[in-house]
């Protein structure tokens, strides 16, 4: 079965009408995840036993024609619950964790009875832009084996890349869905603040993150989304708006489209074959009919900055019930209940996740609260101010989705600070809350370059038409790694 060839459309038609059996669709995807999980270290955990029964009971009832997922296996982030495999995060603090119940967004999949095939790698609680901090180890990049996938997301980014399943869940903090999609040639989505439930997802930055979809082409994405978006009880910032079909507008020309193109994300720091692919890319939504013009994002210079002072404040907020008391890890020969607390947390965590931890706790201490925290907040209204200017007078914005294309495996994670750059074009989009996708775009070294989509909040269909028409006219709908390239 080729995988990277086939949408869930074609694929659903060939389960409804037989040609195709659930059980060997998921023999083959079990059998393409086992075939590379030594290499590229995708899967912390595999859920075949549940999956093959799945199968069985829809090939003895049929599957829906009315249900595009069914039966068709997704890949699922680790940092988002499920009932029948043990959430990590990626951490060892929550090594051998199973939750009693499953995230809405898996809840929803099951509804519509896609399989959920297993947990996803990640960087160690969706911190990081490398899945370098893994406590399960380094996940590598399909098309270059030496190459990091980008991250958090690269798990899910990189087994739909090498074509083992066509969707995955993915969680979206400060561009953990996007720029692993630019880094591996996939398509990555981060729909509106409060578009899907985060009711599941192992929180770290509340007020930023998302959950989204990862799939190898912009109308299987649109089709992913439709299945889990919506109101959810147990999220009070999940919005009541009507989900509309994201995929209604897609094969709709775009022309008269106005588009806006930061020049801030072509400056400073922009590796000069990614701002190539984009440029290109600009003139061919001029070719296609769309009218594309230079503006200017004044503040998002200090988006990086507000970022990491409020995505980490909130993090050492959410991460304090992991303590060694309520669930998961706890350290062995302790004296007292400090003890606990302070050798649990010590040997539990990573340094990454402790970084930030510390940050957080720094910025939201007596004293500097005003100095940071509250700064912060001022300069994410200002960012929201400057993108509600763009929208008065454009449909989209477009951009890189990262600087450079994917760099090697351990060249930064030692320094945080490059690190943390990498995110310098994904960030501004959570601090306004705004939908965002990476679809490819080009090449450059050898490597995918993704082009970053930006529309107003739950304007997503609009996002999709353009993402969908821009993908009909490239070439890179038809390029994939190679397996095996050491």
């Amino acid at each position: 079965m080729d995988f990277l060839n086939t949408s869930v459309r074609e694929l659903h038609q060939k389960l409804v009408n037989k040609e195709l059996t659930v059980t060997d669709l998921v023999k083959n995807t079990l059998k393409s995840i086992e075939s590379t999980q030594n290499d590229l270290n995708a899967y912390i955990a595999v859920n075949q036993e549940n999956a093959l029964k799945k199968a069985a009971e829809l090939d003895k009832n049929g599957v829906p024609e009315n249900e595009i997922w069914a039966g068709i296996p997704v890949a699922v982030k680790d940092n988002i619950v499920t009932i029948d495999l043990p959430t990590t995060a990626a951490s060892k603090i929550l090594e051998n964790f199973t939750s009693i119940y499953d995230a809405t967004v898996v809840e929803r999949l099951r509804e519509h009875q896609a399989i959920i095939i297993g947990k996803a790698n990640l960087d160690e609680f969706a911190m990081g832009g490398s899945t370098e901090t893994s406590y399960f180890g380094t996940v590598k990049n399909p098309w270059d084996h030496t190459k990091v996938p980008g991250g958090s997301s690269g798990g899910s980014a990189a087994t739909v890349s090498n074509g083992d399943v066509i969707g995955a869940l993915g969680t979206d903090t400060g561009g953990s869905i996007r720029q692993p999609a630019s880094f591996t040639g996939v398509v990555g989505v981060k729909p509106t603040y409060g578009r899907v439930s985060r009711y599941g997802a192992i929180a770290f930055g509340s007020s930023l993150d998302q959950i989204g979809p990862l799939t190898r082409n912009v109308r299987d994405n649109a089709d992913l989304l439709n299945i889990i978006a919506g109101l959810d009880e147990h999220d009070m910032t999940s919005s009541d708006r009507e989900v509309p079909d994201f995929a209604s507008k897609i094969g709709e020309d775009i022309k008269g489209m106005k588009i806006a193109l930061p020049k801030e994300y072509l400056g400073e720091g922009i590796d000069e074959d990614v701002k190539q692919v984009v440029l290109g890319a600009a003139e061919k939504f001029k070719a296609l009919g769309a009218t594309v013009e230079e503006v200017s994002l004044p503040h998002s210079k200090y988006g990086v900055a507000a970022y990491y002072i409020i995505g980490s404040s909130e993090a050492s907020s959410n991460l304090q019930r992991f303590d060694g008391i309520r669930y998961g890890y706890r350290a062995d020969d302790v004296k007292n209940l400090e003890d606990v607390y302070v050798k649990t947390r010590s040997e539990g965590f990573g340094d990454e996740v402790k970084r930030r931890i510390m940050l957080g706790t720094y910025s939201l201490s007596a004293g500097y609260f005003d100095a940071y925290f509250k700064k912060a907040a001022q300069v994410r209204t200002l960012l929201i101010q400057d993108f509600n200017r763009i929208f008065e007078n454009y449909d989209l914005i477009i951009g890189p989705t990262a600087p450079t294309p994917a760099f090697k495996i351990g060249a930064e994670i030692d320094d945080p600070t490059t690190m943390y750059m990498n995110d310098l074009l994904t960030i501004p989009l959570n601090l306004a809350g705004l939908p965002a996708m990476s679809v490819p775009a080009g090449m450059a070294d050898g490597m995918p370059v993704g082009l970053q989509i930006i529309a107003k909040s739950f304007d997503e269909v609009t996002m999709y038409q353009a993402g969908a028409a821009f993908e009909d006219n490239s070439d890179m709908k038809n390029q994939h790694p190679g397996k095996g390239n050491d």
